[in-house]
């Protein structure tokens, strides 16, 4: 599985580190094995970085959709903790909308409601994905 984030050139280092560690520990802690979890930079600019992580690990058959969602909510909560972002280019869905609440000013919501209150008044646009349904 892979997740991705982005974070400044002057978190990086840090948050690197924090970030493998607890993907690495989470990982153990569930399967039992050590994870092989790699990374890579996918876009880089001058005020921060994007990196890519990919986990490679066995899952338990038959458990390996309530393992990953274990390890992702770990991992995506140390992203928020050690000043990452819960989205880049990859968008938020579903998934991720628990810490991009923690992350998205309550302003933008507000916003976001009104505009979609006003061009989509039925709420068929992902209902749910970005803000509750109206």
């Amino acid at each position: 599985e892979t997740f991705e984030t982005a974070v400044t050139w002057d978190k990086f280092p840090t948050f690197h580190a924090q970030v493998m560690a607890a993907t690495t520990q989470v990982v153990e802690d569930l399967c039992g094995v050590r994870a092989h979890v790699s990374c890579r930079l996918t876009h880089a600019y001058p005020d921060g970085v994007a990196p890519y992580y990919t986990v490679l690990t066995p899952g338990t058959r038959g458990q390996e959709v309530q393992q990953w969602d274990a390890i992702k909510r770990v991992v995506s909560q140390t992203l928020i903790d050690h000043g990452g972002s819960i989205t880049h280019h990859h968008a938020v869905g579903r998934d991720h909308r628990p810490w991009y609440d923690q992350q998205r000013p309550d302003v933008f919501a507000h916003a976001l409601q009104a505009a979609k209150a006003s061009l989509d008044p039925n709420g068929i646009l992902n209902p749910g994905v970005l803000i509750d349904p109206a």
